[in-house]
């Protein structure tokens, strides 16, 4: 249990040295992967308070006391009944006690939820609420060798998931019923219930929508079929994608997987410390746009993966942010040929001391399913 003592030290380091007085968090993964507790967003609000210099500090419901006996290092709680009417009180004695009136707070724009923020706000009279991406951005993004296994492990229970699915495709399922097949998969080869995501499974024009749900859509054969699935594993995550031929395609599908096979590998050879974010993109794209294809390619290279699904850093040809051992992304070039049909393949990757090394190896190539 020292890694969580060791982490909130050095996020409250962070929030000092980037002006910050305190930092207040919803749970989510920055919560979890400081205090090793984990909570849901419910009706019952929970915040973590980190201020340099004094004992970390949580709110949350009497209901939720119990989970506090997982831990063994300081941390002050501060508890609450039922009554929503007596929320604000308890908010304002627990900021009061950190010194908190007037002082600037930090939170995380993407997860702070209106509930909470009307709370802190009474709660620290006076106080400015504003982002704290510039201490959270440095907080997770280099893993350590553990969380790296963790990785490798969701990248396995995932590409063992999918191997089994295949089997299972025929003509005429549709997408969702496929998605349903590799949701099963998932969690009987080892995925954590809370997937990082639904699965995309899309077919024929749909796969021509990068992010595209599943739907009634029936498997034909000539489909392009791409999958884009993760597990996750002790709170770590994979996201990878496949396209699939199902039965004999069209030459200029053929065409498009090869291209994007080439641009994949491309992009997972560019990364290596002390290089820009900037390079990967580049890498992956310069491959797409010589042979012509480069309006369809519609987004980034890649994303940061960790504890979520789209974290720092991003793979984005104006991202100069370099490229350290142990951040973790994907590589995921594509074409996209509106109503026709579409390729991507993702591999998520982790930053060495050298080069970068993938992750996953599931097969690349295009290959024939039902």
């Amino acid at each position: 249990m020292t890694l969580y003592p060791q982490r909130l030290a050095r996020f409250a380091e962070l929030l000092a040295a980037t002006g910050l007085d305190a930092a207040a968090l919803n749970p989510g993964p920055t919560l979890t992967y400081l205090t090793g507790l984990h909570f849901h967003l419910m009706e019952r609000p929970v915040a973590l308070v980190v201020a340099p210099g004094k004992e970390p500090a949580i709110i949350l419901p009497e209901l939720e006391m119990a989970k506090l006996a997982e831990i063994s290092y300081p941390i002050h709680a501060v508890s609450y009944g039922e009554n929503p009417e007596t929320w604000p009180q308890i908010f304002r004695g627990a900021l009061h006690s950190l010194d908190l009136f007037g002082r600037t707070i930090g939170v995380e724009p993407r997860a702070l939820r209106v509930l909470e923020l009307r709370l802190l706000e009474y709660g620290a009279p006076g106080a400015h609420i504003v982002s704290a991406d510039s201490a959270l951005t440095n907080l997770r993004i280099r893993k350590d060798a553990a969380e790296i296994a963790k990785m490798r492990q969701a990248v396995k229970i995932a590409q063992d998931a999918l191997e089994a699915t295949l089997p299972l495709i025929k003509i005429g399922m549709s997408e969702q019923e496929l998605a349903n097949e590799l949701v099963i998969q998932l969690l009987r080869h080892g995925s954590q219930p809370e997937m990082p995501f639904s699965p995309i499974v899309s077919g024929g024009p749909t796969s021509a929508n990068p992010h595209a749900s599943p739907g009634e859509r029936k498997i034909q054969a000539g489909d392009l079929l791409l999958f884009d699935w993760g597990a996750a594993y002790d709170g770590y995550i994979s996201d990878l994608t496949r396209t699939f031929a199902v039965g004999e395609i069209d030459a200029k599908f053929q065409e498009i997987h090869k291209i994007v096979q080439e641009a994949n590998a491309a992009g997972r050879a560019a990364g290596k410390p002390g290089l820009p974010c900037a390079v990967v993109d580049k890498a992956a794209r310069e491959v797409i746009e010589k042979s012509g294809y480069g309006p369809y390619f519609t987004h980034r290279t890649g994303h940061g993966i960790g504890m979520e699904g789209h974290e720092e850093p991003y793979m984005r040809g104006d991202n100069m942010k370099l490229l350290e051992p142990g951040m973790c992304y994907t590589v995921e070039p594509g074409i996209y040929l509106p109503n026709e049909g579409g390729v991507r393949i993702e591999d998520n990757l982790v930053v060495t001391e050298t080069g970068s090394e993938s992750l996953s190896d599931m097969p690349r190539e295009i290959r024939v399913v039902g």
